[in-house]
């Protein structure tokens, strides 16, 4: 079971099976941004409306939409530049403009940003079953307490490492086409999930008016732009969405439409979450449903789906790491290195919501904001008007100032819990 004579996987490689069709269609490209980009993050945009209040959390929700549009188009006009044919990937682009280094500090950051969201992953399977199985049922929190006693671990805990070796096997699989659908059923089970909280949300706040706050106060503001930049990362897939666009003259404009409807969506769901549940909001959205049916069925749908999406979320992780210390072939155990390692991580953060915040602010920061305005600012830099010349400084000192303040602001979060 190998690769044969296709190309291995990269970190732009579209998860939606083999490699699609060189053209593809507007209503495509509109679905595919759309699956690069909407995840499980959605799911901790409530509690961070409740943090930075609602329409602090709704006014940056829609800057970053912009701001990561801009930056992804940047990339676009940079190939373009370049005209280069080999640039098929963010890495391409960052050695096309940077040579060794350049790659060097994409790879570095996409094998951060991609285990950081598998982490996240984890955090949320370990915490929503623990919420599931060990707040009602007597036997099995009997169970739980007495395990946690004897072992020291916690439920969360207990979970994750029951995870564990079913991951080795899943990441051990050498071919990403054999795991591809699942991504679109994960994102079926997102949409199908996000409607089923919106739908209660909506319920729970005719029944009840929680009190809620519109600004939660600037020391909060770094903390929802990282939750915000998680959300939308998804930059290192907009090169190779561009080169399979049949008119790529319309691709801005569709790029520009997805991101709207992906901001409305977000700031529907963050909004009506917050609305409904007010200072009640937990990290987790769907461990505010209660007790029901539907709600666990949602809660264990959503596991399902992040369980089978992580070897997906690893293996452009792989295929750097292959390619850097294995001359690019198959090593099963540095996988499970890997695999070890971000269990580990999991392990020691408590909070879904802190961690994404924690992702956001330090990785996704520096590869939406901060790289695409330095090689953008590298390429064009003899025939640059001063207002794009601004903007592009503008935009690579705010991530700069969003990655250090907001990565400081997660890390106090997290360490005080």
């Amino acid at each position: 079971m190998g690769y044969g004579n296709k190309a291995k996987p990269r970190e732009d490689t579209p998860l939606l099976g083999e490699a699609p069709p060189p053209l593809s269609s507007k209503f495509k490209t509109f679905a595919n941004v759309f699956i690069a980009i909407v995840g499980a993050g959605v799911l901790g945009l409530p509690y961070a409306f409740k943090r930075t209040g609602w329409l602090m959390g709704l006014l940056t929700l829609f800057s970053v939409a912009a701001l990561i549009n801009h930056c992804m188009m940047l990339l676009v006009h940079i190939r373009r530049k370049l005209g280069v044919s080999n640039i098929a990937s963010f890495g391409d682009l960052g050695f096309a403009v940077c040579g060794n280094v350049g790659r060097f500090v994409v790879d570095v950051l996409i094998i951060l940003s991609q285990a950081g969201f598998c982490v996240g992953y984890l955090i949320f399977i370990g915490n929503t079953l623990a919420n599931l199985f060990n707040s009602t049922d007597t036997t099995t929190l009997s169970l739980s307490l007495s395990l946690r006693h004897l072992m020291g671990v916690s439920p969360k805990s207990l979970y994750i490492w029951g995870c564990f070796p079913f991951q080795l096997g899943l990441n051990s699989i050498k071919t990403l086409t054999h795991l591809a659908p699942l991504s679109i059923f994960a994102d079926v089970v997102d949409l199908g999930a996000m409607a089923v909280v919106i739908v209660e949300d909506v319920k729970i706040t005719m029944q009840q008016r929680p009190q809620v706050v519109a600004f939660g106060g600037m020391s909060v503001f770094f903390y929802g732009m990282g939750v915000a930049v998680y959300a939308f990362e998804g930059v290192g897939m907009v090169l190779p969405l561009e080169s399979e666009m049949k008119e790529k003259d319309k691709f801005g404009k569709v790029l520009a439409l997805s991101m709207l409807f992906i901001a409305v969506m977000y700031g529907s769901f963050g909004l009506l979450g917050y609305m409904a549940f007010g200072d009640e909001t937990m990290d987790i959205i769907t461990a505010n449903l209660g007790a029901g049916l539907m709600s666990g069925l949602v809660q264990l749908g959503l596991c399902i789906n992040l369980f089978f999406t992580f070897p997906l979320m690893m293996n452009p992780v792989f295929e750097i790491v292959e390619r850097r210390f294995w001359s690019g072939m198959y090593c099963v155990w540095l996988r499970w290195l890997l695999v070890l390692a971000v269990t580990l991580v999991a392990l020691l953060v408590p909070n879904f919501a802190d961690f994404l915040s924690l992702v956001g602010s330090s990785v996704c920061c520096a590869l939406g904001f901060v790289l695409p305005t330095l090689f953008h600012l590298i390429v064009f830099k003899d025939e640059m008007e001063w207002k794009q010349r601004a903007l592009d400084w503008g935009i690579l000192l705010l991530g700069i100032v969003l990655g250090v303040s907001g990565t400081w602001s997660s890390l106090s979060e997290i360490f005080q819990k």
